[in-house]
């Protein structure tokens, strides 16, 4: 699977051992920045990242700032992106099998490189459940066709 991986300057650190992490787990790593700790704007890495799965340079992508929740509402603005914010596995989990989430935010300033690590790998080796959630996750992408028109 290839997983693509972003960040501002405040998940710079994080995202570094992440990919680190993804790579050493065997997945293809697109890392789209930022490069440093120098101080940078989230909307133009979420975008960065939301894109590279819109594309189909990814299947699945980790997004992470400081908090979660700047690069997960920009993120989300981007038509068929569904970012999930997950703070612990079980967010995690019920993000992929309930709403099929294709980015992962993730909030540097609250999680340990541990906590991380283990959202992370429950986030990537979970499925979408489908049945009664296709349904919904459909009527999602059917508001996102309505705010596009």
């Amino acid at each position: 699977m290839k997983v693509a991986v972003g960040s501002d300057h405040a998940g710079f650190t994080l995202k570094q051992e992440v990919a680190e992490s993804l790579r050493k787990e065997g997945y293809d790593v697109v890392d789209v920045g930022t490069n440093s700790t120098a101080p940078v704007d989230y909307p133009d890495y979420a975008e960065k990242v939301a894109l590279a799965v819109k594309d189909g340079r990814a299947e699945r992508a980790v997004l992470i700032c400081g908090s979660g929740v700047g690069a997960c509402v920009a993120a989300n603005k981007v038509p068929g992106i569904r970012a999930a914010d997950a703070w612990n596995r079980d967010v995690a989990r019920l993000s992929r099998e309930h709403n099929d989430a294709n980015v992962l935010c993730l909030g540097a300033r609250f999680l340990s490189e541990e906590e991380a690590l283990g959202i992370i790998d429950v986030w990537v080796s979970t499925g979408f459940d489908g049945g009664r959630h296709a349904t919904r996750v459909a009527k999602i992408s059917g508001l996102e066709a309505k705010g596009s028109s």
